[in-house]
């Protein structure tokens, strides 16, 4: 496998842990308060490749994460979906959903070499956007979704904010969500 054909995702193909050095920063429904939790993660990454829209080709990532409180067997946030890589337009896009019945796209500009990038999302954006089921976006409607990407020879880090217009609190929540994982595996 030619890995230049995932430009600056190649350095993702694989799977990934971390200990509990994660750290979510959300509102919590049953305390009624903007708590921080602290979590472990897996996540792979799969290559697949090419996917042809007329003339544009892009690369991609099959991926699947999912994240742990201490002392937890099931996941309390888990995420399916894809990343790709637009080499002609020189763009990387993350489309995902999580079980709330919430999808988004976020994209950015990157270059092919990058191992530090950020992508965004913007609600009502017809390109790099987000949908939420009915309920939440009523209860918790989510405005914004920004993540910045770093990757090493055998780590992968991510800062993230979802800004959430949330009704049970007074203020715009700015959820966050950030990790370092470390790589368990490639996979070729």
């Amino acid at each position: 496998m030619a890995l230049e054909e995932w430009g600056p995702l190649a350095g993702l193909i694989g799977t990934w842990t971390s200990g509990y050095d994660g750290l979510d920063v959300s509102y919590h429904n049953e305390d009624g308060k903007i708590e921080e939790t602290p979590f472990r993660e897996q996540t792979t990454f799969k290559p697949f490749g090419p996917v042809d829209n007329g003339d544009q080709h892009l690369w991609g990532l099959d991926y699947r994460t999912a994240i742990y409180r201490r002392d937890e067997d099931l996941p309390f946030h888990t995420e399916v979906g894809y990343w790709m890589w637009d080499a002609t337009r020189g763009e990387v896009m993350r489309c995902f959903m999580i079980p709330r019945a919430q999808t988004l796209i976020a994209g950015g500009v990157v270059a092919p070499t990058a191992t530090s990038f950020r992508l965004s999302a913007e609600l009502g954006s017809l390109t790099y956007g987000i949908l939420s089921n009915p309920y939440l976006d009523q209860i918790a409607h989510t405005t914004r979704f920004d993540v910045t990407i770093e990757i090493g020879a055998d780590t992968f880090s991510y800062d993230e904010t979802t800004v959430i217009e949330h009704q049970r609190w007074p203020e715009v929540v700015m959820h966050t969500d950030r990790n370092t994982l470390r790589l368990v595996s490639r996979e070729d």
